[in-house]
């Protein structure tokens, strides 16, 4: 991927913009060369929709409980390489297939494309960056998928996963019992990481858990930092002041 990128940069330099950028990945936050020379980059991001996914890509949503997406709408972001902006694009996140779908305008026309799985690759997610990274479940399941960094810390960093999963319907076995439709269920699971620890774990939902998790050096004063305050890590807010305070 970095060398298709620098070929990309290299290509366009030389012949499109004919200017040097000195190894700065362009954006399209200027004219219209510029614009035409981050559409180029951006394209080599793209890749094909997941083949599974493909075949129902024109799902009547309405006919389900719930969503694959996060939103179903394509919401404009910015594109980030090596934390470098590429440029600017429309997004919707599949948190079912853990894929990122991506169109570089908002015509409804133009036919959305995957984002390449790549992780130095990163969109700007509610002020967050959203990058794909491989991290280890509560079931020390060690999984690939989309991490949204909530909170950087001198020690931990908190990481958000948005994950859904889909369950069939069942038909009305009888006119006493009604169908039930099939649904997508969303789930949001906190993950963290240890400065300088090559491993990002999940964050289980109880307190003592927790509490195992942490170097020995700070179990004592965590239980008792829980204690005091009253806080319960299933809550989002008394998390990330949990983290505050480890990272304090």
């Amino acid at each position: 991927m970095k060398k298709i990128l620098m070929f990309a940069i290299t290509a366009i330099a030389s012949t499109t913009l004919q200017a040097q950028y000195s190894g700065q990945i362009p954006t399209n936050l200027g004219g219209a060369s510029q614009n035409a020379a981050a559409g180029a980059v951006i394209s080599n991001f793209l890749g094909p929709v997941n083949e599974a996914y493909q075949k129902r890509r024109e799902i009547d949503l309405d006919k389900f409980q719930g969503s694959p997406y996060t939103s179903n709408i394509f919401i404009p972001t910015m594109l980030k390489y090596n934390d470098e902006v590429v440029g600017s694009i429309y997004y919707r996140y599949n948190a079912l297939n853990e894929e990122v779908e991506i169109k570089k305008t908002s015509s409804e026309e133009e036919v959305y494309q995957a984002l390449v799985k790549d992780k130095e690759i990163s969109l700007i997610v509610n002020g967050k960056p959203l990058s794909f990274k491989t991290f280890i479940t509560e079931k020390k399941a060690t999984t690939n998928g989309y991490l949204t960094l909530i909170q950087k810390g001198e020690q931990y960093d908190l990481y958000e996963r948005t994950h859904v999963k889909f369950t069939e319907g069942q038909p009305a076995q009888n006119s006493f019992i009604a169908a039930v439709p099939s649904r997508f269920s969303k789930f949001t699971e906190y993950y963290f990481q240890k400065d300088g620890v090559n491993r990002i774990d999940q964050i289980p939902q109880k307190n003592k858990k927790l509490i195992k998790l942490v170097d020995d050096s700070e179990k004592e004063a965590l239980k008792i930092f829980l204690k005091e305050n009253n806080l319960n890590i299933k809550s989002e807010t008394d998390l990330m002041q949990v983290f505050d305070y480890l990272n304090s």
